[in-house]
């Protein structure tokens, strides 16, 4: 029978410990790749904005993740506000940006967690979780005192120190990163700035394969461990889909969970940008879905 690792790490002592670890980070925050070294206890903000406090705008049984993430009572989607990234073309501008949401404590995180399982959600999925990742994990030891025991879903932008993704090995059984851009001017000019973005992408792809490897499922097709990948098709080519496919199948595994995703549309600041002023044509989702095929990626949704 599944049992999700932090489990283990809780009875061991080692997920309080690992709790304690990352919350002295928000006295000088290096929790993501940004590296703002503010002391967030203290009232200093980094680029995220965020506080000492988890804020979240909403939780729930999610239907529009992935199918193995959904099936048949949904995904529970926790929705943390602020964002890391802070991209100019964000469809979710409202929470990363504006911050919409309310503050909880880590017992009552806990709680909400807890409160999904009971609604037979398949997982507990903390959505753009890492500027909290100090709460999401001191939650994590208050609901496993109260019976949660189902599987921890890491749902980032894909900006993650991989120092930082070594604290969580043994804590998340699935990864649910984006990989963005190939290459770092988009991510400098789409992302406030983030030129890096390729490379600290492409080390954190590597430590997240390391730790759960390729996507496993239960019988009904349900993911209980693994790496899932999203990769949305930007106008233009922007997102370099051939250069993120050919590094998934030489560098991870052609057996890699990979989403690439068709939906985008010009949200919040994108109309600023001509290149970005537009959804993307049915040709160009099609050439990326050709180029995934081309280096024989076999798990695609």
């Amino acid at each position: 029978m599944f049992e999700p690792a932090y489990i283990g790490l809780y009875k061991s002592g080692e997920l309080q410990k690992r709790a304690d670890a990352l919350y002295a980070l928000y006295e000088n925050c290096t929790l993501c790749a940004r590296n703002c070294e503010v002391n967030r206890k203290e009232g200093e903000r980094g680029v995220c904005s965020a506080g000492p406090k988890a804020k979240i705008c909403s939780a729930h049984a999610h239907f529009g993740e992935e199918r193995p993430l959904v099936r048949n009572y949904g995904s529970g989607t926790i929705f943390f506000s602020h964002c890391n990234l802070l991209c100019l073309y964000c469809q979710n501008w409202d929470i990363s940006h504006r911050a919409e949401g309310y503050e909880v404590t880590d017992e009552e995180l806990a709680h909400l967690m807890m409160k999904l399982q009971r609604a037979g959600c398949h997982n507990i999925n903390v959505v753009t979780p890492t500027h909290y990742l100090p709460n999401i994990v001191g939650a994590l030891v208050h609901a496993v005192e109260k019976g949660l025991n189902i599987p921890l879903v890491y749902n980032t932008g894909g900006y993650d120190r991989v120092e930082i993704l070594e604290m969580l090995d043994g804590i998340v059984d699935i990864y649910l990163p984006d990989y963005k851009y190939s290459d770092g001017e988009p991510a400098r000019k789409y992302s406030k700035g983030a030129k890096d973005y390729p490379e600290i992408g492409k080390a954190g792809l590597k430590e997240m394969h390391r730790q759960v490897g390729v996507l496993e499922t239960d019988d009904e097709g349900i993911a209980l461990r693994g790496l899932m990948i999203r990769h949305l098709v930007l106008p233009n080519g922007l997102a370099g889909t051939e250069a993120f496919v050919k590094f998934v199948a030489e560098e991870l595994d052609p057996r890699t969970y990979v989403n690439i995703m068709s939906q985008y549309r010009p949200c919040f600041e994108a109309n600023g940008y001509p290149e970005l002023d537009r959804g993307i044509h049915p040709e160009e989702y099609q050439k990326a879905m050709v180029l995934a095929r081309k280096y024989k990626l076999v798990n695609l949704d």
